[in-house]
Parts: C-alpha cells; structure tokens; sequence
C-alpha cells in the first residue's frame, strides 16, 4: 500500500484529490495539510511514502519544504502538483528533489501513475514542463558539450533512454533484460560521466539529445485535477 500525504492550501483540490486516489486499490491516503509547516510534521509523525505538494501556500511555500526535506536522512518521494508552472521555480523544485512536477490541469492518470512511480524512483513530467526544462538545458552550459553521447558504452544509451521514458529502475530491468543492481550500477555511471546530479537531470538530458521523441515519454490526457 502506498501511503500518501496531500499538501495544498486549497480544500476543494485536497478533497478531489483524495477522491481520486482513494478509488486506487493500492494507494492509501494518509493525510492533508494546508501549508508548509504542517506538512513537514505530519511527514514526521504520518511517514507518507509519497507527498503530494503545492508550490504557492502561505506562510511556507513548496520550495522551502523541499529544502527542508533535503537536510532529513530518509525523506518521502515528493511529486509537485501546482498551477505555478514557471521556468525558475520548476527547476528549483527539480534540483530540490521533486521526482515529478505536474500542473493541476494534469490528467487524473497521470498523477496516479506519478505516485505509483515515485515509489521506485520513476519521474512523470507533463508535456509543458519538459519542454521548459529541455530548453532550460539548451540554454545552460551542458555537462558535455560535444557529442556527450560519445562517453557512453551502448547499453549505457538504453538505459538513458528509458529514464528519459520516465521509467523506473525496475521497469528498465525487466525492458533491457538486467537485473535492478546492474540498472543502479548504470544509472550511477551515466551521472558520473554526463556531470549530472540525479536521475531527472539525466531523463531531461536524455530528450534534449533526441532518444526520445517528446510525445513517446510524455502525453496528456483528460480528465483533469484542477484548482
């Protein structure tokens, strides 16, 4: 059962989304706060696997709660659920270590599927977001400039093309035939020779290089959460 703990300062979106993932056999609702601070402790006392967070609340904002969670030793998978979909903060929430950044107008599968992901350390990203963050990476100085896909031993290219999927380590071991410890092994490799600091960075490199299609990892569908 994945436990998750909603966070959002907006009752109707908390109780939509409780609907929601209540109606999902194997997920389980731990519980919902309203700003940052209450979160925070009920991820101490509740220890959802799995947190659910807005960017704007007053008081305490998402991007502080991820700092926050980064100084903890075994913080929850946090899937970021918001209406705030900019450039800047979606990439500070990403290098804060959300494994997912997903707007309010997200299909309801999809943010099923994000948190059911995010157990595994799989990552879901609507089509807007990885178009900003693709750009964003575009615009940066890369971790490689010249054909950095060059470094890599050909499985070490498959196994970045399934992060840029959005797949997990265990959906890439049964894809590529490996077990998970020769899939970690590879997705440490990939981050030490690309310069990059976790796995979305690697998945959001992995499209900006062309693996995949953007519609193949990626796709909206209806209906919607929304505020």
């Amino acid at each position: 059962m994945i436990r998750v703990l909603i966070v959002d300062d907006h009752q109707v979106v908390r109780q939509g989304l409780r609907y929601v993932l209540e109606d999902e056999v194997d997920i389980e609702v731990a519980g919902e706060c309203a700003d940052g601070p209450a979160a925070l402790a009920a991820i101490q006392s509740l220890r959802p696997d799995v947190v659910l967070l807005d960017m704007v609340m007053p008081g305490m904002g998402g991007l502080e709660v991820l700092e926050r969670l980064k100084e903890w030793p075994a913080p929850p998978a946090v899937i970021v659920l918001t209406s705030f979909v900019e450039n800047e903060v979606a990439l500070q929430a990403m290098r804060g270590g959300a494994l997912s950044y997903l707007s309010k107008t997200s299909a309801v599968d999809r943010v099923v599927e994000a948190v059911r992901m995010a157990v595994t350390g799989g990552s879901v990203l609507d089509p807007p977001v990885a178009a900003m963050l693709v750009q964003r990476v575009r615009d940066d100085d890369g971790p490689a400039k010249e054909d950095p896909l060059r470094m890599l031993a050909p499985r070490e290219r498959d196994v970045l093309a399934a992060l840029a999927r959005g797949q997990s380590n265990r959906e890439i071991a049964r894809t590529l035939s490996l077990s998970e410890t020769t899939v970690k092994s590879y997705v440490s490799s990939i981050l030490t020779k690309l310069r990059l600091q976790d796995r979305t960075q690697a998945a959001i490199f992995g499209l900006q290089c062309g693996l995949v299609p953007l519609g193949e990892a990626l796709s909206a569908d209806q209906p919607s959460v929304e505020d």
